[in-house]
């Protein structure tokens, strides 16, 4: 090993003795970078929004403007492809390709993501495409944890935790959910629950919803909540509801698998960010409820409607939420998929009391919503506290989590793919790996209990070449590793690798640690 190797590896161990103490006022920074970079996103996206409506009403009152509104938004397509020339990295939600910078998959440059992801999403979303903006907003908000990190020249250990902070904070300031902040961003991106990460993410993501909540108010980002607790005896219509949105949840993945698919049939980037920006058009005049994010469907289904109204609502939002996602435009899929649970909800309840049962459905609407993103993002706990968070209420987690459950159970046995576990794996096929740096990683690995690698000894675990364990924290203990020390369930791993192997340090994680067998 080098000198200069050696010297680094030094630093970043007493680095590592001493930064978790700092962590939490780091956090606090990157939240405050994050929120107020969300709070500019939701301040642009509601006044292009405000426009639309103006531009909805003329159109319609003026039949000539139709044409007029087609050149521009011609034009607004042409200035995202250049955005999404001049940055690849900022085209769809933007959750994967944090995922994969987390992972060593990739490297972005945070203030060109920044710029180009704030205007590629104001200009898309405003347009009118079925996008949301919480992609966008973790996106950015991971990219401004980025930023501070290369500002204060952090380490890629610190880097990597600021990242996870300002992810936090993006979902936290978008919808005003700090816990669903926390919990998504060490579920889906970070995969580690160490005691340092969370508690520098529940920093950020509290400074974030502060500076949202005081520039939107204390209000929740859905206005309604439910009138009463369902009677134990109707709980079977909600393990009923959880299977069918358990089979839509597999239906929606496969569904942006293929429009995927036929949008990269197209060789013109600009004619497949166009398509839907002219759809969108014909949308204001002809149905315009289906266009943005649809923030403000979730309350209007959550009251008494047709039947005919609200399914012909589904079709058309499911559809051109496909149509908006699969061009690529910068924009995220929470927000869509959100409403589209809460039209299913309304659907189910209808069908219910058509047929003279008792299903409220500002009820239904909200556990269509989780149970409909524990389907597609398989992350059930973050969808239950996410929509608790969202409504305003956390009277009903019983029943939110038996229907997140069963849809989860059902979208797993017919073995479909978490949604950003699959546009990831697509990314890294169309993007290809970026080569590392060589720069040390320093992670903790906690052992599960009942993993295969209970009961073995530390020197019959396939570790790749050049990982080194520093120490094993065994409840209040730290003990310094040894060839022949057991681990045990619980157990918690600090290893040093270097960024290039990444990849098999995971593959070994996932394997040996995290897989249930036999209890030890």
């Amino acid at each position: 090993m080098r000198q200069g190797d050696k010297t680094a590896i030094v630093k970043l161990l007493r680095r590592f003795r001493s930064f978790r103490y700092f962590l939490v006022l780091e956090g606090i920074a990157v939240g405050a970078a994050a929120g107020l970079v969300a709070v500019c996103f939701r301040i642009a996206l509601e006044q292009a929004e405000n426009l639309r409506l103006y531009i909805g009403e003329y159109v319609l009152a003026h039949s000539w403007a139709i044409c007029v509104w087609l050149a521009v938004l011609a034009v607004l397509a042409a200035l995202v492809t250049l955005l999404l020339r001049w940055e690849p990295f900022i085209g769809g939600s933007g959750i994967p390709q944090v995922e994969g910078e987390m992972h060593g998959c990739f490297f972005q440059k945070w203030w060109r993501v920044l710029l180009a992801k704030l205007a590629g999403g104001v200009l898309a979303i405003g347009a009118g495409l079925s996008l949301g903006r919480e992609g966008p907003s973790i996106q950015m908000g991971a990219m401004a944890g980025k930023g501070v990190s290369r500002l204060a020249k952090r380490g890629k250990t610190e880097e990597r935790m600021l990242m996870t902070c300002g992810a936090s904070a993006g979902l936290a300031a978008a919808f005003n959910a700090p816990l669903a902040g926390v919990l998504f961003s060490l579920e889906e991106l970070h995969k580690n629950f160490s005691v340092d990460v969370l508690l520098s993410a529940m920093s950020a993501s509290i400074t974030a919803d502060c500076i949202s909540r005081y520039v939107f108010g204390l209000k929740p980002v859905f206005d309604f909540s439910a009138a009463k607790m369902l009677p134990l005896e109707n709980y079977w219509l909600i393990l009923l509801l959880g299977a069918v949105l358990g089979l839509i949840g597999v239906l929606y993945n496969f569904c942006v698998k293929k429009t995927q698919d036929l949008y990269g049939r197209i060789r013109f980037q600009y004619l497949r960010v166009l398509i839907p920006f002219l759809l969108a058009g014909i949308l204001l005049v002809v149905y315009p409820a289906v266009l943005g994010g649809g923030h403000n469907l979730v309350e209007w289904v959550s009251q008494k409607n047709a039947l005919d109204f609200l399914l012909l609502l589904f079709v058309l939002k499911f559809v051109f939420s496909m149509v908006s996602f699969g061009s690529g435009s910068p924009g995220g899929i929470f927000l869509p998929m959100l409403v589209l649970g809460a039209v299913a909800g309304s659907v189910f309840s209808g069908i219910v009391n058509l047929c003279g049962g008792a299903a409220p459905v500002q009820n239904f609407v909200i556990l269509g919503m989780a149970g409909l993103f524990a389907a597609i993002v398989r992350a059930p706990v973050t969808g239950i506290i996410l929509i608790s968070e969202m409504t305003g209420s956390f009277s009903h987690l019983l029943t939110l989590s038996i229907v997140s459950l069963t849809a989860y159970t059902v979208a797993d046995l017919l073995r479909s793919q978490p949604v950003y576990d699959m546009l990831l794996s697509r990314l890294i096929k169309k993007e290809g790996k970026a080569v590392g740096t060589g720069e040390k990683i320093l992670i903790e690995a906690p052992v599960g209990y009942g993993a295969e690698a209970c009961g073995r000894r530390v020197r019959d675990i396939a570790w790749p070449e050049g990982v080194l364990i520093i120490s094993i924290k065994r409840h209040s203990d730290e003990l310094v590793p040894r060839g022949d020390t057991l681990l045990q369930g619980g157990d918690i791993l600090v290893l040093l690798y270097d960024e290039a192997c990444g990849d098999r340090v995971r593959a070994v994680l996932e394997e040996q640690f995290r897989n249930i067998a036999d209890g030890c």
